[in-house]
């Protein structure tokens, strides 16, 4: 199993390189981003710190979403093309297509993630996170990219073609524009203020600003990891259980 699963590794990134759409979303996008909401509209927030301190955690996790089409696309790709019967006939376990799949977006999350927080030093952020807490926001993301992997797969498997399975996705991308992630939720009108609050996302920016910051609250770590883990259990059933019906 694990050796198949380093196969299927190697196989996704061969995969990613070839397609530099897909290297754009993941990686260039987020940086996009930052440059856009810091140099763009960062004075028109105000937000109690530099705006590059504020919005440099937001813009970490929307980096883990805008990698989710490609991964998804990919899925549906290999159920739709004939490839999962290929690999039948070959003897390559199942599961390792899926965890291949999971752990080339962590750790294409990973370097999408080191590049913007690059980008973001040399714009002036300044974290006052000590060790402990970078080890604590590297888990966090990384449970994060676990999650959100996971779910994405199962979305891939389900589509019917690898449009629709990129379209899926797309809810994810637009979620972190419903939360903490520009501005603060209570900046919000009312209604979206409260969708902003209580949605997956909000809690995990702010643990990630938190750490950041060096004053990690204990209330939003804890609803960080409960949604992470929560997203990754559902996504992980719904996976095996679809593959196994398609393939």
């Amino acid at each position: 199993m694990k050796s198949h699963s380093m196969v299927m590794l190697r196989r996704n990134f061969k995969h990613i390189a070839r397609n530099p759409v897909s290297v754009f979303n993941s990686i260039l996008m987020p940086i996009f981003m930052l440059l856009m909401f810091v140099y763009m509209f960062g004075e028109a927030f105000s937000v109690g710190v530099d705006y590059v301190d504020y919005a440099t955690p937001g813009l970490m996790l929307m980096a883990v979403c805008y990698g989710l089409g490609a991964t998804a696309t990919a899925v549906n790709s290999d159920m739709t093309k004939g490839i999962i019967n290929r690999f039948k006939v070959m003897d390559v376990s199942r599961g390792a297509v899926l965890n291949g799949h999971v752990i080339t977006s962590v750790l294409t999350n990973v370097i999408a993630i080191a590049a913007l927080v690059g980008v973001a030093f040399a714009m002036g952020f300044s974290p006052a996170a000590d060790l402990l807490d970078w080890l604590a926001l590297a888990g966090i993301v990384i449970l994060l990219g676990f999650a959100a992997g996971w779910l994405t797969i199962a979305l891939g498997i389900a589509a019917k073609s690898p449009e629709t399975a990129g379209m899926a996705a797309v809810p994810m991308v637009l979620l972190p524009f419903f939360s903490s992630a520009i501005v603060p939720a209570d900046m919000m009108g009312p209604g979206l203020r409260e969708f902003a609050k209580y949605q997956p996302f909000t809690p995990i920016i702010e643990t990630m600003r938190g750490l950041l910051a060096g004053k990690p609250e204990t209330g939003d770590t804890l609803t960080a990891v409960a949604w992470c883990l929560g997203i990754a259990l559902v996504g992980y059933l719904w996976a095996r259980s679809t593959f196994k019906k398609r393939a």
